[in-house]
Formats: structure tokens, C-alpha cells, sequence
């Protein structure tokens, strides 16, 4: 990455180059990695071997690699009661099968994934960009029982018909008193 070989130039301010040259744009040493696989999602260009610039192709995200949306819920364990408080605040840039239509009714279904799993599901609103449930789900549950699941959130249409569009989870290993916020990223509904 860094060349360290003198300037060709006898004399030169410029004697190597490296990656903590302010000169040099900070991109040309940085790779993006999709989330989802670790692989170079795109690299702005490079130098080869002659040191002429030549463009690398980006990829353009398509199918299941393309952003869904997130989720935004806090989450509260009060342990003198032993309750576990879920609330779903809201969905923000959801995206649709073009098959559920322009504004499809949209709810969050949720799961405790208990030996004996545990249901909750919000209303359904108006499919649009930024999606406000702010509902809050309360369910008395050990806390010894929860640390050892997942909070499993699927993301579904009421009309035309009911269909899970994406899904989401968290695990509940460190629940506390103290209010926390998370935003989780919607992927494709596993098959």
C-alpha cells in the first residue's frame, strides 16, 4: 500500500509516501466491507504498477444486499417486579415488495424465544418512511430465563395480505434497570 522508494526527483520535500501523508486523500487507504459478508463492498480507485490512475467498479447493492430499513426499541428489566418492558418506538427507511403496493398497513410482530415463546404484536400503520409505533409491551418473566434468549422482531404487512417483509433480533444478555436504546437492522425474512 505505502511506497517508500525516494522521489525520483534528487531533492524533493517528497521522499516517501505513506498512509500518514496528510497530503494523500485518507479514502485511497480505506476499504468498506458489507456487513453481512466482510467483502470490499466498493474501493474508490488505486494506482497499478505503471501508477496511472484506472477506476475500480463499485457493486451496486441489489436482491437481498440491499438496505431494509431499522428498527428502533428500548428495552428494561425491573428486577423487583421481575418484568421485562419492550418498547417499539419506530421503523425507519422500510422498504416493500412492490407486490404489498404503495402504503401497505405495517405492524412489528415480536417473540421471546422461551422454551414456551412469548407473542406480542404492535397496531399497523400506514406504510411510509419513518413509521411511529412508540408501544410498550410488559411481560413478567424471570430474568435468569430471558439472559438466555433472543428478542426476535418480524417485520410484517397487514394488507394486501399478511406477509413478514424483514426481521430483526437481539440477544437479552445484559438487561438492566437502566433504560437502553438499540436500533437494529432489518434483513430479508429468513426462508
Amino acid at each position: 500500500v505505502s511506497d517508500l522508494r525516494p522521489s525520483a526527483l534528487p531533492g524533493s520535500l517528497d521522499v516517501s509516501r505513506s498512509m500518514f501523508d496528510l497530503r494523500s486523500p485518507p479514502h485511497r487507504f480505506m476499504k468498506r466491507y458489507d456487513s453481512v459478508s466482510s467483502v470490499p463492498s466498493s474501493t474508490s480507485s488505486r494506482k497499478d504498477s505503471q501508477g496511472s490512475n484506472r477506476s475500480l467498479d463499485t457493486i451496486t447493492l441489489s436482491g437481498d444486499e440491499r438496505d431494509f430499513g431499522r428498527l428502533n426499541v428500548k428495552l428494561c428489566y425491573i428486577s423487583s417486579v421481575e418484568q421485562i418492558w419492550i418498547t417499539v418506538l419506530h421503523c425507519k427507511d422500510l422498504s416493500w415488495p412492490s407486490s404489498c403496493g404503495e402504503n401497505p398497513r405495517i405492524c412489528v410482530k415480536g417473540i421471546l424465544t422461551l422454551p414456551k415463546p412469548v407473542h406480542f404484536k404492535s397496531s399497523a400503520k400506514e406504510g411510509c418512511n419513518d413509521i411511529e409505533f412508540m408501544e410498550t409491551f410488559v411481560f413478567a418473566i424471570k430474568l435468569q430465563s430471558l439472559q438466555a434468549v433472543r428478542l426476535v422482531f418480524k417485520i410484517q404487512t397487514q394488507t394486501p395480505r399478511k406477509k413478514t417483509i424483514g426481521e430483526c433480533s437481539l440477544a437479552l444478555r445484559e438487561l438492566s434497570s437502566q433504560e437502553s436504546s438499540h436500533w437494529l437492522d432489518i434483513s430479508p425474512p429468513s426462508k
